[in-house]
């Protein structure tokens, strides 16, 4: 039996992902001491995953060797076992491979079983998932919200940023949200109840938001740079901005604070990142308060779905070029 991989062959410049991965093939290898076998169903396509890529050494994660399969979160049935807690039918979620199987260390990876019988598998790569966790850690924890603040979310049409939105919602805040053009702006209020939605791609945004009603309490920031100047210039006093990602830096190669920065000191305000690390651990507990919403139909996630291994490199530049709203997978036929 054979597996393919992508192997990151070069640190891509931009999102020039087809010269810098290709496509393998080799033996399917049998599990080692300490190993489970997955036969991955779904690849999650995550934008953190573009860090690893590159030869940044200050990151949670340090790069991924060139030559090495590329990373990322899966969602799959164990079809052979060598480790104790683990057996051949489990569906499991692990940061895994690019791959038709991952061939991982359980406790290294991550490994976290997952029910089979939720009404959509994909869900625990959604709002059951690493996404969901993150939107709830980061909206709740991070940006300590409170019933009746204005929270903005950046990258609101995306997986995590649109599970924050309906996050912020439930716990009794005004969610607004940044998405880029008139299409998505427009489904975010009209299908997930925003109170706003403002388009960054048509100009304006720092003015825009001055509308929010006595400026923004919390802003969840999947993306830094100008974006991230225009929300600071509109904080209300005493503010939290917090930090889950830098889209915007990922692919430009450049690195630079808000030009604005002195407004953190002159409204008092809080900037705090976080990355999954810090919340692993109460994966359990978030899953179970995440579910009771999604199971009572609260909490919703679109999927942008791709089929085919070979497809996985258009669909995970969808996530820099604003192609996707929602959740983007790769499915393998099985």
């Amino acid at each position: 039996m054979n597996n393919r991989f992508w192997r990151l062959d070069a640190r891509p410049v931009g999102n020039a992902f087809a010269e810098a991965l290709s496509l393998q093939t080799v033996p399917l290898a049998a599990p080692e001491a300490g190993q489970i076998v997955i036969r991955n169903r779904y690849l999650s396509m995550d934008a953190g995953t573009r860090m690893w890529m590159t030869d940044r050494t200050d990151g949670y994660q340090p790069p991924l060797p060139l030559g090495t399969p590329m990373s990322g979160l899966v969602l799959g049935e164990v079809i052979a076992s060598n480790a104790a807690g683990f057996a051949a039918g489990d569906w499991v979620r692990a940061f895994g491979t690019w791959s038709d199987y991952s061939v991982v260390d359980p406790v290294m990876a991550g490994a976290f079983k997952v029910d089979a019988s939720v009404a959509d598998l994909r869900d625990h790569l959604g709002p059951l998932g690493m996404n969901g966790w993150t939107a709830l850690w980061g909206i709740e924890r991070t940006g300590a919200t409170k019933a009746g603040e204005a929270v903005v979310v950046s990258a609101a049409a995306g997986s995590t940023g649109l599970l924050a939105c309906q996050i912020a919602k439930l716990l009794g805040a005004e969610a607004y949200g940044i998405a880029g053009g008139a299409e998505k702006c427009a489904l975010l209020v009209r299908d997930y109840g925003l109170a706003a939605a403002y388009d960054y791609r048509a100009g304006g945004l720092r003015e825009k938001l001055v509308e929010i009603p006595g400026g923004i309490d919390v802003y969840f920031d999947n993306v830094g740079g100008p974006i991230l100047e225009d929300v600071l210039a509109n904080m209300a006093l005493y503010g939290r901005v917090a930090v889950c990602g830098l889209v915007a830096e990922y692919t430009a190669g450049e690195r630079r604070g808000p030009a604005n920065f002195d407004q953190v000191l002159m409204k008092r305000l809080r900037i705090e990142g976080f990355f999954s690390p810090d919340f692993m651990d109460q994966g359990k507990a978030l899953t179970a308060r995440l579910r009771q919403w999604v199971d009572a139909g609260q909490l919703s996630l679109p999927y942008d779905m791709t089929t085919g291994l070979e497809n996985t490199l258009a669909a995970y530049a969808r996530l820099f070029t604003g192609g996707n709203f929602g959740k983007v997978l790769v499915e393998l036929p099985q």
